[in-house]
């Protein structure tokens, strides 16, 4: 029924996608939302203001559709080792909902798709001709 809109959705999803990400990036890089905790592990800080950066511009960029699949390739890999670094190893638990990862997975998975998928329909790169994907 839906299917139709599917190129206008894929640009929903990115936009999205894009937005919950930079929200992270705003926490760790400006301190919005509370902050990073203070008593984080020597060494720490510096790999989640590395992973801030990348959220808050990598964020940005996708809200917009700018460079799409190389941006949404390296979000992925972010979420992945973020997850696995983050949460399994933290946690010592491999299911989600026992680690709290569950967003950095649905985040990795989705931006592995917007690589594949390209920005959709209402994206910079659509309107700069960069996306040739058939949306």
């Amino acid at each position: 029924m839906l299917s139709r809109f599917q190129p206008q959705l894929l640009s929903v999803l990115r936009v999205i996608a894009g937005f919950v990400f930079s929200l992270h990036g705003w926490q760790k890089v400006f301190g919005a939302f509370g902050g990073l905790s203070p008593n984080l592990p020597p060494g720490t800080l510096n790999m989640l203001m590395a992973a801030g950066w990348i959220e808050t511009i990598g964020g940005a960029l996708l809200m917009v559709g700018l460079f799409t699949s190389p941006v949404a390739f390296v979000a992925s890999g972010e979420m992945a080792v973020a997850y696995f670094v983050g949460h399994v190893s933290r946690a010592g638990k491999i299911l989600p909902m026992q680690n709290g990862g569950d967003s950095a997975v649905l985040l990795s998975f989705i931006f592995l798709y917007l690589c594949a998928a390209g920005g959709g329909a209402w994206s910079v790169d659509k309107i700069m001709g960069r996306d040739k994907k058939e949306t």
